[in-house]
C-alpha cells in the first residue's frame, strides 16, 4: 500500500494535505483550467509549503498552472506511452520556487516508469513532447509501414510483423547498446549498390530525413500554440 489517492471526479477532490504530499495531475489540458481552480480551494487550507504538484498536461505552463492553482510548488512533466511497460522517459522542468528536494522526489516518482531527463528552459518543453511524448506515434507509423511493405512483398501477417517488430526492437537495443552516431550503425549496414542503399536512396529522394524534422516541428509548433491558447484562461 503505497498510500495513493486516485481522484476521478471533481466533486471527489477531499485530500487531506496532511497525508498526501504531491498531487499528480494527470488531467486533459483543456480540464486542467477547472480542475485547477476547484484544487486551489483546498491548496488554501493547507499548511504551509503545501503539496508538490507534479503535473503531465501537455502544453500548461507553469505561470498557468501556478496561476490557477495559486500555488508555486510546481512541477512539469512530459512522459510517453512506453511508460505502461516500464519503459518510457519524462521530461521535466521547475523553477526556481521547486528546490532540489521536490525535484528529487519528482524525479523518483517519474523514474518509476522509466528514464527521466530535466530541461532547462521551459519553451524545450514542446521539444520533448515533439521528440519523446509524441514520439511513439511517429514509431508505430514506421512499423505499420514496413509490416505493410513486407505483406505486399508476399509475407503473410504474422511474418511480416515479426520482422518488422523485432527488426526495431534490435535495431534500437544495438543503437542503444553503442556510443556511435546513428549515421555511423547505418552506414555500416549500408553496402554501396547493395539492397540497403537501394532503399535509403529511395528515402533520401523523397527527403524523408527533411519531411520527418517538419513533422517533429509541426508538433512542437502545436505544443507552443496549445500553451498560449490555454493560458488565456
Amino acid at each position: 500500500d503505497f498510500g495513493v489517492q486516485i481522484i476521478g471526479a471533481l466533486e471527489q477532490i477531499a485530500f487531506d494535505f496532511s497525508k498526501n504530499n504531491v498531487v499528480v495531475m494527470a488531467i486533459k489540458p483543456q480540464d486542467f483550467n477547472a480542475v485547477a481552480k476547484n484544487l486551489s480551494n483546498k491548496l488554501k487550507h493547507a499548511s504551509v509549503p503545501g503539496p508538490l504538484i507534479l503535473s503531465i498536461a501537455a502544453g500548461i505552463r507553469l505561470k498557468d498552472m501556478s496561476r490557477w492553482l495559486d500555488h508555486g510548488r510546481c512541477v512539469r512533466a512530459m512522459p510517453n506511452t512506453p511508460a505502461l511497460i516500464g519503459k518510457g522517459i519524462t521530461g521535466l522542468f521547475a523553477d526556481s520556487a521547486v528546490n532540489e528536494a521536490d525535484r528529487a522526489l519528482a524525479q523518483t516518482i517519474c523514474n518509476a516508469v522509466g528514464q527521466t531527463v530535466w530541461v532547462q528552459e521551459e519553451k524545450l518543453m514542446d521539444a520533448v513532447t515533439a521528440v519523446s511524448g509524441s514520439g511513439p506515434a511517429y514509431v508505430f507509423a514506421f512499423l505499420e509501414a514496413m509490416q505493410s511493405s513486407g505483406e505486399k512483398l508476399g509475407l503473410d501477417s504474422a511474418t511480416a510483423r515479426k520482422l518488422a517488430y523485432a527488426t526495431l526492437e534490435g535495431a534500437t537495443q544495438l543503437a542503444h547498446n553503442s556510443d556511435e552516431h546513428a549515421g555511423i550503425l547505418r552506414e555500416r549496414v549500408t553496402s554501396k549498390g547493395g539492397t540497403t542503399a537501394a532503399a535509403l536512396d529511395v528515402l533520401k529522394q523523397l527527403d524523408w530525413h527533411g519531411t520527418l524534422e517538419k513533422a517533429i516541428d509541426a508538433a512542437s509548433q502545436r505544443g507552443k500554440t496549445m500553451g498560449d491558447e490555454l493560458g488565456k484562461n
